[in-house]
């Protein structure tokens, strides 16, 4: 299941197309210990894999003069992560932190369009 979120943020997620939205961070932290951020901006999403437990939302982290301006995480098991990133399940059975507005907007948004 944790190549499944890998592969949802690398290849589902990631574009260029600009997030219409202000600049933000997702995190998605699986309790079998791994964890992603999503980045989102004018530049589109791209996601990286983070180091470990325990790291900074990308306001805190110093990212440089485009950190994220708003920020949200997620944690669950690598499963539930799945189920949340394809609309399966609530985003409420997950343990969450931040602006859940973001994850909305997430959601919502189609590149495409």
């Amino acid at each position: 299941m944790l190549d499944g979120v890998d592969e949802f943020l690398s290849t589902c997620v990631a574009t260029t197309s600009a997030w219409p939205h202000k600049p933000a961070a997702v995190d998605f932290h699986a309790s079998e210990g791994r964890s992603w951020r999503l980045s989102l901006s004018a530049d589109g999403a791209r996601t990286a894999r983070l180091p470990g437990a325990g790291t900074m939302p990308a306001t805190a982290a110093g990212q440089g003069p485009n950190a994220a301006a708003a920020f949200f995480s997620a944690r669950g098991t690598a499963g539930e992560l799945v189920f949340i990133l394809h609309d399966r399940i609530p985003i409420d059975s997950l343990e969450l932190d931040g602006d859940r507005r973001i994850f909305e907007q997430l959601s919502a948004w189609d590149p495409a369009e």
